[in-house]
């Protein structure tokens, strides 16, 4: 989770009161965050140069480094964690309003089309009248770098670009040109770059050059300009030196560009409602149009909040504890979520979810917000009265036992793996219709989720090729199947699979083990075409031998296939020994 390291006394001064390390700690504890370390400045700087630690002296800043939800972007400054905390004391929640401006009034940002290429999205803002000292800075552009690291996924849903309104002449117009015709002097330079050279000259920059491959390789760069065509950033890699904010910054401007407008939107909301305690309007922030290629506009920041029912029966039976609706609401309002009783009569409760709030999605936030009010330590502990394990387990439980009898060893095996080996490898053919294709593997070898549980039970063999014979193995497992039937697009289905190796193939055991398991679920074999049992057909498999393997149909649906393995697949998977293999779905039986 982040790491949040703020000044002690700074963060004592925000809240209203100071308190021992130990109050500290339970209050933390009870907000559901985790005093983590107590520190020093001195001792920080010293740790990340490798210095040996001077003692510390009185005179030192201590530094609480706080432990606080990855989903919780509002916590990550010490301005949003303050007023997080004094809210959840009892004190008064804060309400954000965008400044009541006329649309014509409004500064503009127009979104040319060729931005579609590479970055679409770009949502604004302005804080009026803001007043930075050196602390209050230095937590704003912490606010951004923590964000970008974040929420951002350094920079490539989202990049900020902060800058200083008196120095820039609206409208702004947010552009994608080539790189050959971009050019400024970037932010703490003072030579004027072309931006193709500014992604040479970054290359050797240990902050910036993680974030070049985000767009170097496109033939346009996103770039955005004033009506003086001064370019205020090159996102999301660096600003312009021109419109750089200092101490003495009274006007800034908020810009960010993003893949993902729900995303910016967060960033957006939580860089403005966190800074504007600062406003000369406190808590005021002044919208800006933007105004897409298509004549369709927008106004940022959104700061309404919106509101979800949620069933008190919900909340007190997920939590354990039997509350009434003014306790619920109550302690919501110490969560800064507003709520009251939904209608009259009704056990429903009406939530109201602030701008900063962006973590709540679902009813089961809204849960556990209260139970973190509650307090976890509050909840009584009790006993289920009984768990019962689910049928389908059960049922593979009882299989794992019966052919463990029958001298299989159970081995367990990826449930992802590479494509050739689901396809190639077992002589199949991708038919596009079966596999579920992993989006954004880390390697070749776990690219899609498994169809069958043979490439792994061969795999294995495979690896133990020298181990004494006869192996007899077997899995119990879940493999994936595409299925436009569910709501996520894919269905699990239970399997079990077995396999013999040795100097002869073994089909016979492999045979007699499928009699076993009928027998076990109490399922005669019968004749052909008869729905009251289970018989066997021949069948035309890639991955056995034709005419040594056979499917099995059990009431009138095929369930599974077993037979002798086609030599090329044994090659495929160095196994230089012959194979019987069996594979059924045990849903079925259920």
């Amino acid at each position: 989770m982040p790491t949040v390291s703020v000044g002690r006394d700074r963060l004592f001064a925000a809240l209203g009161r100071s308190y021992t390390q130990e109050e500290f700690d339970e209050l933390c504890f009870s907000f559901g965050i985790e005093l983590d370390d107590v520190t020093t400045e001195k001792a920080i700087i010293s740790k990340e140069k490798h210095l040996e630690e001077d003692k510390p002296s009185a005179d030192d800043e201590i530094i609480y480094k706080i432990e606080i939800p990855a989903n919780r972007y509002d916590l990550l400054s010490l301005e949003g964690l303050a007023e997080a905390l004094r809210v959840f004391n009892g004190e008064k929640k804060i309400r954000y309003t965008v400044a009541l401006i006329p649309k014509e009034s409004m500064l503009k940002m127009h979104v040319k089309k060729e931005t579609s290429l590479i970055r679409p999205f770009v949502v604004c803002a302005v804080l009026r009248g803001i007043t930075f000292d050196e602390a209050s800075y230095n937590s704003f552009i912490d606010l951004q770098d923590k964000l970008h690291q974040n929420i951002c996924r350094k920079r490539t849903l989202a990049a900020i670009g902060t800058h200083d309104l008196d120095t820039l002449q609206g409208p702004f117009t947010y552009e994608a040109l080539p790189p050959t015709d971009i050019n400024f002097i970037p932010l703490k330079q003072v030579k004027n770059f072309r931006a193709d050279e500014l992604m040479e000259f970054y290359k050797s920059d240990e902050k910036l050059t993680k974030f070049l491959h985000i767009i170097e390789n496109s033939s346009v760069f996103p770039v955005i300009y004033d009506s003086n065509r001064t370019v205020l950033s090159l996102p999301p890699i660096i600003n312009g030196a021109h419109s750089a904010i200092t101490l003495k910054t009274k006007n800034v401007f908020i810009e960010c560009t993003a893949t993902d407008l729900t995303k910016a939107k967060i960033v957006l909301n939580t860089m403005v409602t966190t800074f504007s305690i600062y406003c000369e309007r406190k808590f005021e922030v002044e919208p800006v149009e933007v105004i897409s290629f298509d004549g369709n506009s927008s106004v940022y920041p959104d700061l309404s909040e919106y509101t979800m029912e949620v069933p008190l029966s919900y909340i007190t039976g997920s939590i354990g504890v039997p509350l009434e609706v003014d306790e619920v609401t109550n302690l919501l309002k110490r969560m800064q979520l507003n709520a009251e009783k939904a209608g009259s009569g009704a056990s429903n409760i009406s939530v109201s979810v602030p701008p900063t709030r962006s973590d709540i999605l679902h009813p089961c936030d809204v849960m556990e917000d209260v139970a973190i009010a509650y307090g976890y330590n509050n909840i009584p502990k009790r006993k289920l009265s009984s768990l019962r394990p689910l049928p389908l387990n059960q049922l593979s439980d009882l299989i794992r036992s019966e052919i463990s009898m029958n001298g299989f060893t159970e081995v367990l095996t990826w449930i992802l793996c590479s494509k050739k080996e689901i396809f190639e490898m077992l002589n199949r053919k991708d038919d596009k219709s079966t596999a579920v294709i992993i989006g954004n593997p880390r390697s070749s070898d776990f690219e899609v989720v498994r169809t069958s549980l043979m490439p792994g039970m061969l795999k294995t063999v495979g690896h133990n090729k020298d181990h004494p014979k006869p192996i007899k193995i077997y899995e119990v497992g879940d493999v994936v199947l595409l299925d436009d039937t569910k709501d996520v697009g894919a269905t699990n289905r239970r399997l079990l699979a077995a396999l013999y190796c040795g100097a002869n193939s073994g089909f016979e055991l492999i045979h007699s083990l499928v009699d076993r398991i009928m027998e076990v679920m109490g399922t005669p074999f019968v004749s052909i075409g008869d729905k009251s049992g289970y018989y066997i057909e021949l069948s035309e498999e890639p991955e056995f031998l034709l005419g040594r393997q056979a499917k099995i149909i059990y009431k009138g649906s095929r369930i599974g296939t077993f037979g002798i393995v086609h030599p090329e697949v044994l090659n495929n998977f160095g196994i230089p020994d012959p194979c019987s293999f069996l594979e059924l779905n045990i849903e079925s039986f259920l």
